[in-house]
């Protein structure tokens, strides 16, 4: 047996022995996820800054002409709309408190306590009906988007029914809805009466309009499932419903 053969027969043997490495766990270790403090203060400069370069189309909700569908349209302040007001100035902040434990991030985790999120929220038209809580089951029109534009989510052509605090029980179970679109809907007040259109339809008059800013410690962190990972999101609410559940303790959220 030559040298070459040697050398050619070692080289099979190592690369075997790593795939079978690869394939049974790797000994590289995962990589933790991230600060939650170092993502929150990232994620709310990234917030302000499109609050500040922002606005809605606030006029058409003062002013609103017949056929006004009530939604929220978000354009640029540049050009003609340099003067439109920014969202910075009429939006309201809610501090909620976050800390490791809450967003289930395993042993590699860093542990952190008590982290400060900024909830960002626009009320564009108060419902006139119930003021929704966390624990309430909402049947609403939403919008879930990265703060780019990119579209990860959305029931605004169909209503659902979402229960915020989920459902724990024998025959259903429902993780709750994450802690910033849980805490934000609490901003909203429902509609008001309910009117059937004949073909099984209704429509809810003088629902709440708005929208929802979380930094991703609110909402999904590092998980990449709206398109990136530590991504700040926009949601966009039409909250039509909110009734208190009837069995709350079978709620995940207490």
């Amino acid at each position: 047996m030559n040298i070459k053969r040697i050398l050619f027969l070692a080289l099979i043997v190592t690369f075997v022995y790593s795939c079978k490495k690869d394939d049974g766990g790797s000994s590289i270790p995962p990589t933790p996820p991230r600060l939650l403090s170092e993502v929150a203060l990232e994620n709310d400069a990234e917030i302000k800054t499109f609050l500040e370069t922002h606005f809605y189309n606030y006029e058409a909700f003062e002013n609103p002409t017949e056929d006004f569908d009530y939604r929220i349209v978000i354009d640029t302040i540049a050009g003609s709309n340099s003067e439109k007001i920014p969202l910075i100035d009429q939006v309201k902040i809610e501090v909620v408190k976050v800390s490791t434990s809450d967003l289930r991030l395993g042993a590699e985790a860093i542990v952190e306590t008590d982290i400060p999120h900024n909830l960002y929220y626009l009320i564009a038209r108060e419902g006139v009906g119930k003021q929704a809580t966390p624990k309430d089951s909402v049947y609403l029109n939403y919008s879930g988007m990265r703060l780019d534009g990119s579209v990860f989510d959305s029931r605004l052509g169909s209503a659902s029914w979402i229960d915020l605090p989920g459902t724990l029980s024998e025959k259903v179970q429902i993780p709750p809805a994450v802690t910033g679109f849980r805490e934000g809907i609490a901003k909203f007040k429902a509609g008001g009466e309910i009117v059937e259109n004949g073909d099984g339809t209704f429509e809810v008059t003088g629902s709440g309009v708005g929208l929802i800013f979380i930094p991703s410690g609110l909402g999904y962190f590092q998980n990449p499932s709206v398109g990136q990972a530590y991504a700040p999101l926009l949601f966009h609410i039409n909250l039509l419903v909110a009734k208190t559940k009837e069995n709350p303790d079978n709620n995940f959220v207490k």
